[in-house]
């Protein structure tokens, strides 16, 4: 029996892929590992469970993750895919500038092993970017990253860390909650 190809084309981490003929069963963590060399994307359960090696994948609702473990390419193709080595920005020089996530992540120490740190980057990322478009009231904020890291597992037990971090990231980044319109617009009109 013949493999099944599909020709394959998607925009990862901003660039161009493809087309490359690839087998139809592939899953994303193969296709990143093995075919692109993005190793960031962990393997870890192989089951969608750990969400060790969420990606983010663009969508015309926003960002949404993904577990690229059961994902296969075919579902992909054609798409805009984020991983863990697209989250950094760059300096002037083109140096990597850690994103807000992934600063906090390291001044709060949120980590221990860090293997599944990516898919708790990736998924605080897709947070941050949908309160960008939605902010929330300040008092939402503790259940919005509940919900948001929810699915992903800490073998060491980070937890607290991570949603520590990602909480300081929300409530001090202008714009992310309502109650941060709201006292905007106050100061605006006490200065008017």
């Amino acid at each position: 029996m013949a493999i099944q190809k599909i020709s394959f084309s998607a925009t990862i981490n901003g660039q161009k892929v493809g087309p490359m003929d690839l087998p139809e069963d592939l899953m994303a963590v193969e296709l990143l590992q093995e075919y692109l060399n993005l190793t960031g994307t962990r393997l870890t359960c192989g089951q969608g469970v750990c969400r060790a090696c969420t990606i983010i994948v663009e969508g015309e609702n926003g960002p949404r993750t993904v577990p690229a473990c059961i994902t296969g390419i075919s579902w992909l193709n054609g798409r805009s895919i984020r991983t863990i080595e697209g989250i950094a920005g760059k300096d002037g020089d083109g140096k990597p500038v850690p994103s807000a996530v992934q600063q906090a992540f390291l001044e709060h120490f949120a980590f221990q092993c860090s293997y599944c740190t990516p898919g708790f980057v990736n998924a605080g990322t897709v947070l941050v970017e949908t309160l960008e478009r939605a902010p929330i009231p300040a008092a939402q904020v503790e259940a919005r990253i509940l919900d948001a890291l929810d699915a992903n597992i800490c073998r060491c037990t980070g937890y607290v860390r991570y949603y520590q971090a990602l909480r300081d990231v929300i409530l001090n980044t202008p714009g992310l909650t309502t109650d941060d319109a709201q006292e905007t617009a106050l100061n605006t009109a006490e200065k008017a």
